[in-house]
């Protein structure tokens, strides 16, 4: 109970930072998660949480959705996502796992050295993008990151970039989610948890909107970049172990 209580606190706090911070909260949810759950009960829960994660930003944030770039995302990361979640279904889960700490790190470190880093805002980027973030959701658990630095391009506000990101998420996570649970990823005993999670979106989402125009976002996403580096290694570091033994 003690643990469990633990794991729902850490998820409230990786939703708050995944609103504020723009990544999603599975940036930071997966691999902290790691340390509650095996990998892919985490998946499993990961979708979970976007999925209601997501339905709350768009009730809060309903106003603000771009539908052009929805289109020009969306439909290609719900297509890769679900490649990248049977994917992961016939991979090694070390491989998987290292593969997801190996992309925390390279992402974090790009985006500290060029922190106004964006991709041009051309359709092709959108949908190449979009792509690659919906397989790596798919495979890894986290792809959002690659999705924001393309949708940055567009010069979007703060609400609109959250919102059309949120709406994005939404297919994506429930395509996955659909997978996840199809291949038993989550047992039984880990249901328990669901009310919980679903509380959490709704309430991490209303306390980032909160927080959101409140603080100094590039000062917060250094922070959090660097959060995110630690994070990478770490989990590098544990597979490159798993390998050796």
């Amino acid at each position: 109970m003690v643990a469990s209580l633990f794991f729902l606190c850490a998820a409230l706090l990786c939703e708050i930072l995944g609103t504020i911070g723009g990544f999603g909260s599975s940036v930071f949810f997966v691999p902290i998660a790691q340390f509650f759950y095996p990998f892919q009960v985490v998946l499993g829960l990961t979708g979970i949480l976007h999925v209601f994660s997501n339905i709350s930003k768009l009730y809060l944030f309903r106003q603000h959705v771009n539908y052009k770039l929805l289109f020009y995302y969306g439909i290609p990361s719900v297509g890769f996502v679900v490649l990248g979640a049977y994917l992961n279904t016939f991979v090694e889960l070390k491989w998987a796992q290292l593969t997801l700490g190996i992309f925390l790190v390279c992402f974090s470190i790009f985006m500290l050295w060029f922190p106004t880093f964006t991709l041009p805002a051309t359709k092709t980027n959108a949908v190449a993008s979009g792509a690659g973030a919906g397989f790596i959701a798919g495979f890894n658990g986290t792809g959002g990151a690659i999705r924001g630095m393309s949708m940055a391009a567009f010069g979007l506000s703060k609400n609109t970039f959250v919102a059309t990101s949120a709406a994005i998420d939404f297919g994506v996570d429930l395509s996955r989610s659909a997978i996840y649970l199809d291949h038993g990823y989550l047992h039984r005993e880990q249901l328990y948890l669901i009310p919980g999670l679903i509380i959490i979106s709704f309430v991490g989402s209303l306390i980032g909107k909160i927080l959101l125009n409140k603080i100094n976002e590039l000062w917060f996403k250094k922070i959090m970049l660097t959060l995110v580096l630690i994070i990478g290694v770490i989990i590098v570091y544990k597979e490159i172990l798993t390998f050796s033994s």
